[in-house]
């Protein structure tokens, strides 16, 4: 009697990387928090993540490179990119337009690859509107107002009339916590990290991301004895 070399389950499911939808994950806090330091470790601890590139008015900084830092474009090219609805989210930042285009995103989620965003409420709010359940936000609080303060007085590079503007700031800013799909509170960086980290998990094993789980299920009950 012949063997059923037939798979029985999807071939994803024998590859090292499981075809899923890719995950969009931004990370929202008052400067000082932690935002910065936490994108950073999370990304050189899992290297499949990467850090969306914006689309910018503003000029190259010395050791920036376009397409790779930002997309750096003429207010015209980025007004351009407004008016014909290539924009996931925009905004202006000091004077200047940033915004993240919806193609390469499109494509990341597609090919079940996870970008990270460093974006405020309003962005976030954006961004869901254009991606719904592909996001997933966290909202990064410090432990207090206090901690926050001397953590921005320790990175040394703001005058103080800066940093009480960024303290005026914070308040508005954790005042739409509410808004995110999880809140935490970052006393110390690598216990924050590892809760980041346990979201993104948990989040790229959600039913919704895992389409093969479809065909996968129907033949485990059309085949049960394979």
């Amino acid at each position: 009697m012949g063997v059923d070399e037939s798979p029985c389950r999807p071939q994803s499911l024998d590859m090292e990387n499981p075809s899923r939808r890719g995950l969009l994950i931004v990370l929202s806090s008052p400067s000082g928090a932690g935002k910065t330091t936490i994108s950073r470790k999370l990304m050189e601890a899992d290297p499949t993540i990467t850090m969306s590139i914006s689309a910018t008015t503003r000029a190259p900084r010395p050791g920036e490179e376009d397409g790779k830092d930002y997309h750096f474009v003429t207010d015209e090219a980025f007004q351009h990119l407004v008016d014909e609805g290539e924009l996931a989210e925009w905004a202006y930042v000091f004077d200047h337009r940033y915004g993240s285009p919806k193609e390469p995103i499109k494509e990341a989620l597609k090919a079940g690859r996870d970008i990270l965003f460093d974006i405020d409420w309003q962005g976030t709010q954006q961004l869901r509107s254009a991606f719904g359940n592909d996001l997933v936000s966290i909202f990064i609080l410090p432990p207090s107002m206090k901690e926050l303060e001397r953590r921005l007085h320790d990175r040394k590079t703001d005058s103080e009339d800066v940093i009480a503007g960024r303290m005026r700031r914070a308040a508005g800013e954790i005042g739409h916590w509410g808004e995110y799909d999880y809140v935490l509170v970052n006393e110390q960086v690598e216990d924050c990290l590892s809760e980041v980290q346990a979201i993104v998990t948990a989040e790229r094993m959600r039913r919704n991301r895992r389409p093969y789980l479809t065909d996968f299920t129907r033949q485990l009950v059309e085949r049960p004895n394979n």
